[in-house]
């Protein structure tokens, strides 16, 4: 069975943003120009990523502590993100970077169909859900060719109640197969109101030999969107590996004047105080960042340090200052994302 290791990067990318010209993030104008132009063409996309992904391994390397995992440069990608898990391939494999100097995380579940487009006829979907079997062992091989060699952790990708993949032993059977002939971590992504639930549930299900299927799970939580704390501690408290997306839920969260204000005293960037309010959580989360410049990223890094201050005796109850003024009802916080415009 695959355990929590504590030398795990605390920090990653992920490329949701990076790997399409289209996404949910607010104002992506700014930095890739408007739909069609040539900022979002294939080229330009990947060497936007390419700098980003460079970005991040520049900070790491500054680190230099392989035990802490805080060296170690971490990617977050997925069959559906456009092409992100070429981009991560060709840029590690022309790099000639070694698998044990990655980190690398990757989701099945998703066809990406946009056909890279930003704006589709009203009501097309961007990516079309299907967790088979068959479809499992179809991006499975996907993957592999693609950045198989680096793959660390391998995700059902929004894994929900009707999707049947909790309840299809199946695909079970086929995810432990993989986990043990190419010793991949297992794991899930969850989305949606019902989060808590849906990770209660991964919890308790078990190979064949007994062991728990799910080594991790990646998840929705922000200051905006606290719902699933409690499972994800229900979660931490088993064993599973904690991972957090959407933490600045996809820019919403640098609208709040708690993160503006509190962020001025502290003569810290708001972005960075609201993803170290995510780490210092006692689930003790690992968190993506969705930077889509080296800039962004950078200022993201700076949580690293800031979490620290916040879980200090001084800087408890600025958490909870925090926490208790950005807090959403999770129903609204989902119909604001589902209104979100691809852009």
């Amino acid at each position: 069975m695959v355990s929590v290791s504590n030398n795990l990067p605390r920090f990653g990318l992920g490329l949701a943003a990076l790997g399409r010209p289209g996404y949910i993030n607010l104002n992506r104008d700014v930095v890739f120009g408007a739909a069609g132009t040539e900022g979002r063409q294939l080229e330009a996309m990947q060497n936007r990523a390419d700098e980003v992904m460079g970005a991040l391994v520049a900070e790491c390397s500054k680190k230099g502590n392989s035990e802490t995992g805080d060296s170690l440069t971490w990617f977050d990608c997925a069959r559906s993100y456009g092409l992100s898990e070429r981009f991560v391939g060709e840029y590690l494999r022309k790099r000639n970077v070694k698998p044990e100097d990655v980190y690398v995380s990757s989701k099945w579940g998703y066809t990406y169909v946009a056909d890279w487009n930003v704006a589709l006829e009203s009501g097309a979907p961007h990516e079309v859900k299907d967790h088979s079997v068959d479809n499992f062992l179809k991006q499975l091989k996907e993957t592999e060719k693609e950045l198989g060699e680096y793959v660390n952790l391998y995700q059902v990708h929004s894994a929900t109640f009707e999707s049947g993949i909790l309840s299809d032993e199946r695909a079970h059977e086929a995810l432990a197969k993989c986990r043990e002939e190419r010793g991949w971590s297992i794991g899930l992504s969850v989305s949606g109101t019902v989060q808590d639930d849906i990770i209660r549930t991964a919890m308790k299900i078990k190979t064949v030999d007994g062991d728990r299927l799910f080594d991790s799970v990646q998840c929705t939580f922000n200051m905006l969107e606290q719902k699933p704390g409690p499972a994800l501690s229900e979660a931490h408290e088993v064993g599973m590996d904690i991972i957090i997306k959407e933490g600045m839920a996809n820019g919403r969260v640098l609208k709040s004047d708690v993160i503006q204000s509190v962020a001025k005293r502290m003569g810290c960037n708001p972005d960075a105080l609201a993803l170290a309010a995510i780490l210092a959580q006692p689930f003790q989360p690992r968190v993506l960042s969705g930077a889509v410049t080296p800039e962004q990223l950078t200022s993201n890094l700076e949580a690293l340090e800031l979490s620290k201050k916040l879980t200090s005796e001084d800087g408890k109850g600025i958490l909870d200052e925090i926490m208790e003024g950005c807090r959403m009802e999770s129903e609204q916080y989902w119909s604001d994302r589902s209104a979100l415009s691809w852009n």
